[in-house]
C-alpha cells in the first residue's frame, strides 16, 4: 500500500473544494468552471483520487481530471454564460434555479424508458426504487447507497445527486423486493445500484442482502452490486474500521450458493494500478466473489486502445474479468463526450487485438437502448453496401438476442435512434415487432427514424 494514500474518507463537493490545496493548482478559469458547471451536474471528489489518481502535471488532459472535475465545455456554449451571469450577477436564486432545471431536463435525465418502461408493479402499485428491464435481471436502488465516493463527469444517473426527486430511484427497504421476487420466479439475478450501494457501511448492506438470502428465493442464482469505490474508494475493502465486516458480508452471500458478482467501474488504468487497488481486488475475491470490469468508452478520457488493453490485462493478472465496454449513454454531458459508433468500434478493436485470450470476455462496444443492449459487432460491406453489424446482448424480448441486424454506416452516428435499417428496409426488426414488460404493459416500439420524440420531450412528459 501507498504509505501516502488517505486512511480517512473525506468528500469535497462545490462548496468545499476551496478547501484543498489542490484548488490553488487551476487557473481562474477551471476554478470557473467548477462553480458554473457543478451548479447543473453533481461534483464530489475526495483525497484519494485527489493526491493519488490525478497527475496534477498534466491537467487538464490528466484522464482522471477529466473523469471527476467539471469544465464548461461539459454545457452548452450559450447555456454556461447565461448562467455564469446570473451567478456573478447576483440574481435571485429561485431565477438561477429555473435555469439550472431547464438545462437539466433538456439534457435527457433518464434514458433508454428507465422511469417511464422500467419501473416494474406490485399489485397496481409502482415499485419506485426498482427497475425490471430484462426478464432474468432486477435492479434494486437502496436509498442508503444514493452517493459515491466521487462523482464521473459523464455520469448516466447524475439525476440520482442533484436533487431531481421526481427522477429518483430509491427503497428504504427490501420488503417489496422480496414479494417481487417471489413472485418472478424467472429472475435469477439482482442487481444492487445506486449511486454507489458501498457507500452503505457492511450492516446497512448486510440489511440489504439478507432479506434475499431465504429458501423461498432459491431461484435467484446471483447478486450484483454495482460500485465505483474499487477505483474512488479501495480503502473501503482495506483499511476502513469495518472493511473486515464487508468482506464477512460478502462471504455470507457466497456460503448462501450465490454467485456474488461486485461489478466494478474502472474507467482507465491509472485507477487500478496504485497498490492498494489492486489490494482490494484481492481481498474481495478472497471472499469467494467475483470481480467484473466495466465502463464506457469516453471522449477526453479513455480513447487510447492500449490503455483499455492495460486495464484489463492487469485485471486479469488480479483475477478480475472484463465484462463490458460501454458506449455513452445519450443523456447528461453527452454532447461532449460521446464518440461516434464507427470510432468506438475500431477503439475496441483495436484495444482487444493487444490482449490474451483471458481478456477476451469483455464484450463491446454496447449501448444500453430503450429495447436493449446493442452491441456494434463489426462494420463490413455486405452487397456492396457498407453497414454496421449489430445484435442485442441483452433485450427487453428475451427472442431478440444474439439476432443480426444492420444498419446503414454512419460514420457520425453516436447511438441506436441515429441509426437506419440497412438493405432498403423501412424499420428494424424490434421496431416492428411487440414485447413485453414484466409489469404487464406492451413495450412501445422506438419509432422510426425521422418520428421518434426528442429526448426533451421524454424528460417533460415524465417530469409530469
Amino acid at each position: 500500500m501507498q504509505n501516502d494514500a488517505p486512511s480517512r474518507f473525506k468528500p469535497f463537493t462545490r462548496q468545499t473544494i476551496r478547501q484543498t490545496r489542490e484548488w490553488s493548482k487551476l487557473t481562474a478559469e477551471q476554478q470557473e468552471a467548477v462553480d458554473v458547471v457543478a451548479r447543473v451536474l453533481p461534483f464530489r471528489v475526495n483525497q484519494y483520487v485527489l493526491s493519488e489518481l490525478i497527475d496534477w502535471d498534466r491537467v487538464p488532459d490528466d484522464p482522471i481530471y477529466r473523469l471527476t472535475f467539471p469544465h464548461k465545455e461539459m454545457l452548452r456554449e450559450e447555456e454556461y454564460e447565461s448562467l455564469k451571469d446570473l451567478i456573478k450577477s447576483g440574481r435571485p436564486e429561485d431565477e438561477i434555479d429555473q435555469l439550472i432545471r431547464t438545462i437539466r431536463l433538456r439534457m435527457n435525465p433518464h434514458p433508454a424508458g428507465q422511469l417511464t418502461h422500467n419501473v416494474p408493479y406490485l399489485d397496481g402499485v409502482p415499485l419506485q426504487g426498482m427497475q425490471h428491464k430484462y426478464r432474468e435481471t432486477v435492479l434494486f436502488f437502496p436509498s442508503a447507497g444514493q452517493s459515491c465516493h466521487a462523482y464521473c463527469t459523464f455520469c448516466f444517473r447524475w439525476p440520482q445527486f442533484v436533487g431531481m426527486d421526481d427522477f429518483k430511484f430509491d427503497a428504504r427497504e427490501t420488503t417489496q423486493l422480496v414479494e417481487y421476487l417471489k413472485r418472478h420466479k424467472d429472475v435469477t439475478d439482482v442487481l444492487i445500484t445506486g449511486g454507489d450501494p458501498l457507500v452503505m457501511n457492511a450492516r446497512s448492506l448486510s440489511e440489504y442482502l439478507t432479506p434475499l438470502l431465504v429458501p423461498e428465493l432459491s431461484h435467484i442464482q446471483s447478486i450484483r452490486i454495482g460500485t465505483k469505490s474499487v477505483a474512488y474508494w479501495p480503502q473501503r475493502f482495506v483499511t476502513d474500521k469495518d472493511s473486515d465486516e464487508l468482506l464477512k458480508v460478502f462471504e455470507a452471500v457466497v456460503k448462501s450458493g450465490r454467485n456474488l458478482a461486485i461489478m466494478g467501474h474502472y474507467n482507465h488504468p491509472n485507477e487500478l494500478e496504485p497498490e492498494i487497488a489492486q489490494t482490494a481486488v484481492r481481498r474481495i475475491i478472497g471472499t469467494g466473489a467475483t470481480v467484473r470490469m466495466q465502463a464506457p468508452l469516453i471522449r477526453h478520457i479513455n480513447t487510447d486502445p492500449s490503455a483499455w488493453a492495460r486495464l484489463w490485462t492487469l485485471g486479469v493478472r488480479l483475477g478480475a474479468v472484463p465484462y463490458y465496454m460501454f458506449v455513452e449513454r445519450d443523456t447528461g454531458p453527452s454532447e461532449y463526450f460521446k464518440l461516434p459508433l464507427a470510432d468506438a468500434y475500431e477503439i475496441f478493436q483495436q484495444a482487444y487485438r493487444q490482449v490474451s485470450g483471458l481478456a477476451r470476455t469483455v464484450r463491446g462496444p454496447s449501448m444500453s437502448a430503450f429495447p436493449g443492449k446493442v452491441m456494434v459487432d463489426g462494420i463490413v460491406t455486405i452487397g456492396g453496401e457498407k453497414v454496421f453489424a449489430l445484435q442485442f446482448l441483452q433485450a427487453r424480448n428475451p427472442e431478440w438476442v444474439r439476432r443480426p441486424f444492420y444498419a446503414k454506416f454512419d460514420p457520425h452516428a453516436t447511438w441506436l435512434d441515429e441509426l437506419v435499417p440497412a438493405f432498403g428496409e423501412r424499420k428494424f426488426f424490434f421496431e416492428t415487432e411487440g414485447g413485453n414488460t414484466h409489469a404487464g404493459k406492451t413495450v412501445i416500439p422506438v419509432h422510426a427514424a425521422g418520428t421518434r420524440r426528442t429526448h426533451e420531450d421524454e424528460a417533460l412528459e415524465a417530469a409530469q
